[in-house]
């Protein structure tokens, strides 16, 4: 059921014990499979009397950790979350078990479930206390670029590019897949705050030919809601990464690498979405933490 309107990379290196590092070895065994040159050898361990160098031993551990790093880079580029928007309503009956699907999607790591809340149902006797026009003018703006004449709820957008009904879980999911499957690192995002003071780096490799949209996004984790009126009256329900802000921060031209700095405030966690414009995919988005 759903219904119709008219009209650059974090990462963190775990533990490591040496063994982690070097592989196992003995004495006797210097074969190291970490390190490719150099060798390991020992003193006081044993009867073989050989002496530590600790030099090498200094010189191969920084190489491995920064094989290690390059690896993890390249694994949390590859684990850049999916974009996952819901337009829904507190008005809109088809809608809470799509605003409960959100919030189990909201608990994945390598997916960014938004929820924008629209404000065209609230004639039918319940005003939307998280619903904005311009949340609505989104909606349409894609359904427009898609060549569609009507918006509904609830609808989930998928990385700006594949629209669902919000309740087919598995075609959800299924698209979900689908986007993690084909996500590359072409787009290197890192972002830091410190303070009020926010700075957003970005390379692309290869160069893109467009233009890319920066934006940023506020959103409230959770709040739930006694619904009085309308067609969901008498329910209370949770709603999850709710957006309340949605600000266009730069337009990047994909070829010189990126690097922003802007102003925020306020507590609410915040996300960066590089999306083409005109309602075009999202190639990027990074969590500002």
């Amino acid at each position: 059921m759903y219904t119709i309107a008219h009209n650059w990379v974090h990462f963190k290196i775990p533990p490591l014990s040496l063994e982690t590092l070097i592989g196992y070895i003995e004495p006797g065994n210097l074969d190291c499979r970490v390190f490719q040159h150099g060798k390991l050898c020992w003193d006081d361990m044993g009867t073989n009397g050989m002496k530590i160098d600790m030099r090498q031993i200094a010189a191969n551990v920084c190489a491995g950790l920064m094989a290690l790093m390059i690896g993890v880079i390249q694994a949390g580029a590859r684990e850049r979350p999916v974009v996952v928007e819901l337009f829904t309503s507190q008005g809109c009956a088809s809608c809470p078990p799509a605003d409960a699907f959100l919030t189990q999607l909201a608990s994945r790591d390598d997916v960014l479930a938004l929820a924008f809340h629209v404000d065209y149902w609230d004639y039918i006797g319940w005003e939307d206390s998280f619903g904005s026009p311009d949340y609505s003018a989104r909606q349409r703006g894609y359904a427009a670029a898609n060549d569609r004449k009507m918006v509904y709820t609830p609808q989930m957008i998928i990385n700006g590019s594949d629209h669902v009904v919000g309740t087919r879980l598995r075609d959800v999911t299924d698209l979900i897949d689908k986007h993690l499957a084909r996500s590359g690192h072409d787009i290197a995002v890192h972002i830091g705050r410190e303070g009020g003071r926010v700075r957003l780096r970005a390379d692309a490799q290869p160069a893109r030919e467009m233009p890319l949209m920066v934006q940023l996004v506020r959103y409230m984790p959770e709040e739930t809601v006694a619904i009085e009126r309308g067609e969901n009256a008498g329910e209370t329900i949770t709603y999850t990464n709710i957006v309340t802000e949605m600000v266009r921060l730069a337009r990047w031209d994909g070829e010189a690498p990126l690097d922003l700095e802007f102003e925020i405030r306020g507590d609410e966690p915040a996300v960066v979405l590089l999306q083409y414009p005109d309602f075009g995919t999202i190639e990027a988005a990074v969590r500002l933490r």
